[in-house]
């Protein structure tokens, strides 16, 4: 167990170079929109997320989507979007892969969120102006997934819109609203390793960049630590091995062990395969077949 070797390479080559060029793409696209809707990983609503889009959208009218809501722990969405809502951008959970009405959420919290503008539209005629949104969010939060499942359908793009910039592609939610993608790409920003190891875990980021078994290690210690019964359960261990001083590396390669023997995962001389099973946790964690985890709170002070 070497730990988490690379990580000063992987911080050195995170940014491409294109992102200079996606920033300037989204700073000029937005005096044609009257929202943004920012989407995060519900599972790691902080890492998920690129600060610089704090700064580039700023003046901006905000909201927040948590996607993949359906795989995160159904209180701690609450206590999320609470947190995003007194920061100044109210928030929604939803599950854009087999969730409903996630389209009518969308525009029903835009026009909360716009209300003082609608009425002013209103005032000087606009009945019917559609809200024009950008979308934005870092690569895997499920970005393209939310707008077809906004949209009612795949890939379901709009012609250019009167008074929009020519070339554009919007895609039409419904007769009040339109949303309008990011290009490019805008990564997370991989500050400390506990952000890095959350995109691991969800496999935002690629599991050749890390260690398996050394994730699975730090994952199992997670885990213990804050969904004890869902291991015991997933695992069918009767009771968790008392952590004894031990790290997230050393504790959490006991937890691989007695979860491998439980699964039979045993190679020559009997030793058990906890690389295999590290492949297995986070498989299965992916998946959701382990139970629904939140792996980060909001910041004390501001709860």
């Amino acid at each position: 167990m070497d730990g988490l070797e690379g990580w000063t390479e992987m911080n050195i080559q995170w940014y491409p170079g294109h992102m200079t060029k996606t920033r300037r793409q989204m700073e000029a696209d937005l005096k044609y929109v009257d929202i943004v809707v920012e989407l995060a990983d519900a599972r790691i609503p902080a890492s998920s997320r690129n600060p610089d889009i704090d700064a580039i959208c700023a003046g901006k009218p905000r909201m927040m989507i948590l996607n993949r809501a359906d795989q995160a722990d159904p209180q701690m969405n609450r206590v999320w979007c609470d947190y995003f809502a007194k920061h100044g951008m109210p928030a929604a959970a939803l599950d854009s892969r087999t969730g409903g009405n996630v389209g009518q959420t969308l525009t029903s919290l835009a026009r909360s969120c716009l209300k003082e503008q609608i009425a002013k539209w209103q005032e000087k005629g606009m009945t019917g102006r559609p809200i024009r949104a950008m979308v934005v969010g870092v690569p895997n939060v499920g970005k393209s997934t939310f707008i077809n499942k906004a949209a009612g359908k795949k890939s379901a793009k709009t012609g250019d819109r009167p008074g929009v910039t020519r070339g554009k592609q919007w895609v039409n939610v419904d007769a009040s609203l339109d949303l309008l993608d990011t290009p490019g790409i805008l990564w997370p920003k991989l500050d400390d390793e506990q952000t890095g190891l959350h995109l691991a875990y969800t496999g935002a980021v690629k599991d050749e960049i890390l260690d398996t078994e050394t994730l699975g290690c730090h994952l199992m210690a997670f885990l213990a630590g804050h969904y004890p019964e869902a291991l015991q359960t997933g695992y069918k261990l009767a009771a968790l091995p008392e952590r004894d001083g031990d790290n997230d590396i050393a504790f959490g390669y006991r937890l691989l062990e007695c979860a491998g023997k439980r699964r039979g995962f045993l190679i020559s001389g009997g030793e058990i395969d906890t690389e295999r099973m590290a492949k297995i946790l986070l498989d299965e964690f992916r998946g959701g077949k382990l139970g629904r985890f939140t792996l980060e709170e909001p910041p004390k002070d501001t709860v």
